[in-house]
């Protein structure tokens, strides 16, 4: 599917080189070689779940399989037999293909472009999934793979998940479906039922580092000492690395740590303060970042207390303040609604679970 210029493209983040224009892959080799291995032996899966947290190379595992199948559609070749990874060289047609969209038989679903709005829509439509289905089964223009990849399967709507289920279900043949899954327990069960499994983990501070530097600039430039601290608190995820070499991002986590680590008391002139910074369009990714912020801190706070043999009873507040969180976060995403409320409420919800 050809790419709209005009639009922004809901699975990449900021200006940063897409998924499918990386070439590099860190830190994930022995799930590389899975596949690998799995091609070679011509035991490929119709479809796999790659999933692992946002920000680990899981969509650039993806186009990457999706290249190499595209470079080498015979298992059985040479060059396959002896490959080591799924590299392709950047001047192979096959990635020159991908890295410009110019593709007859690899599709992408993720969140459409609403014109009305100027925003994505927040799930992937039943629409889009029929368009893919539609153009999935007209013949390959090269006689080889054709690759479906979902871009995140977990923006998969009730309604597009079973009509994406019928596609796996009743593939035309050479057909692959690579899903790939921030929450991989949220697919729908008999779409996971039929999916090999594969798991990403968090990327070390030092593959961090690396996959940033890959990215180029501005983040590659960013001084020694703050890639340092980025890939530290980033928690093996380069996109929430990127988040934090950005518009001062380091030193906004740091304020938002300090406010946390007051709770239960809660310093409501720095809430409201860092309220005011979240409003807007224009800060989308400090947004971003308190949340995620937010995330890892109720995860601390729960494997410090479980450590400490802390009842049950009250790691279920810590659960209930993040469910109730992400509940606000979806409602004001889909709405519209003001952030500041949702950034009080988060410090609410929060002191409460501290309060016991």
């Amino acid at each position: 599917m050809s790419r709209d210029e005009a639009n922004p493209e809901s699975d990449r983040y900021d200006d940063a080189p897409h998924p499918r224009e990386i070439l590099a892959l860190f830190g994930h080799v022995a799930a590389e070689r899975e596949v690998l291995d799995a091609y070679r032996r011509n035991r490929m899966a119709q479809a796999w779940i790659i999933g692992g947290p946002e920000g680990v190379g899981k969509a650039t595992l993806a186009w990457r399989v999706a290249r190499f199948l595209l470079a080498h559609p015979d298992s059985s070749a040479a060059a396959v037999q002896s490959a080591e990874t799924l590299w392709v060289a950047k001047d192979h047609p096959a990635a020159r293909r991908i890295a410009s969209m110019a593709l007859a038989d690899i599709f992408l679903l993720r969140r459409a472009w609403n014109e009305k709005t100027k925003k994505h829509f927040t799930e992937i439509r039943i629409e889009e999934v029929r368009k893919v289905i539609q153009a999935f089964h007209q013949a390959s223009g090269t006689g080889g793979w054709r690759i479906a990849i979902v871009d995140c399967a977990d923006d998969l709507n009730r309604a597009s998940a079973n009509a994406l289920l019928k596609l796996i279900e009743e593939p035309p043949e050479r057909a692959l479906f690579l899903l790939v899954a921030h929450q991989p327990g949220r697919i729908l069960p008999t779409i996971r039922s039929r999916c090999r499994k594969l798991m990403l983990g968090p990327l070390s501070p030092e593959d961090t580092i690396a996959a940033v530097k890959n990215v180029g600039p501005p983040w590659s430039t960013a001084p020694e000492a703050d890639l340092i601290v980025a890939a530290a608190r980033a928690d093996g995820s380069v996109r929430e690395a990127l988040r934090l070499l950005g518009d001062d991002g380091v030193a906004f986590d740091a304020a938002v740590r300090r406010l946390f680590d007051r709770l239960p008391q809660v310093d409501w002139l720095g809430a409201h303060m860092l309220a005011d910074k979240l409003t807007g369009r224009d800060n989308e990714a400090a947004y971003e970042t308190f949340m995620r912020a937010t995330q890892r801190h109720l995860d601390a706070r729960v494997r410090e207390l479980a450590g400490t043999g802390a009842p049950p009873i009250r790691l279920a507040g810590y659960a209930r303040a993040w469910e109730e969180i992400r509940s606000a976060a979806r409602e004001t995403e889909v709405f519209n609604f003001d952030k500041r409320a949702l950034v009080l409420g988060v410090f609410e919800r929060l002191a409460r679970a501290e309060g016991g």
